[in-house]
């Protein structure tokens, strides 16, 4: 979409028509200076001539610079925050999930609110499903400790008895030969 400057303020509606008939503009740019005769002029310098960026009959500069700068200011910042700002912070809304329908402006607070609780949510979820892993890894690990002390005293009862009675038997051994 072609910007055209606007015609509703009767100050400037006549000069802005104008200018609205004169687009498309021509516009040359330069950093330089060059001199022509005896005068230095911000310009290009080409083959053929030079073209300078202040002379009204080789660029439409003069022309652009005034209706943007010093007549239409306040215009075009209306317009780059009602059009461009617009779709740039609908974009990144619609980016984060969220969807402006035009009519009901989205609060950035209230998204913020909302975002933020079902972060919360989810960390909370997250902590939960840890913290009930955790619990079941300390059950599994205290039966296997419990288990294996079964065993342990199993095996300890069965050396105990077993060293009871090569205690017994040793000492009915060593009566024997005594006699």
């Amino acid at each position: 979409e072609i910007y055209t400057f606007p015609t509703d303020d009767e100050t400037v509606a006549e000069v802005n028509k104008d200018m609205n008939e004169m687009m498309p503009f021509a516009v040359v740019g330069s950093r330089e200076d060059v001199k022509v005769g005896e005068t230095t002029v911000r310009g290009r310098e080409y083959p053929w001539g030079v073209v300078e960026i202040e002379n009204e009959q080789h660029c439409d500069f003069v022309k652009l610079r005034e209706m943007l700068i010093r007549t239409n200011m306040e215009d075009l910042r209306e317009v780059t925050h009602r059009k461009h700002y617009e779709l740039y912070r609908r974009g990144k809304l619609k980016q984060m999930g969220i969807t402006d329908d035009g009519a009901h402006p989205v609060s950035l607070q209230e998204t913020y609110e909302q975002k933020r609780a079902e972060h919360l949510e989810e960390l909370q979820r997250i902590e939960n499903e840890m913290r009930q892993n955790f619990v079941n890894k300390v059950r599994e690990k205290d039966l296997e400790l419990k288990r294996n002390e079964k065993e342990l005293a199993a095996k300890y009862e069965g050396l105990r008895k077993e060293n009871k009675k090569e205690k017994s038997t040793d000492c009915d051994s060593a009566l024997i030969p005594l006699l």
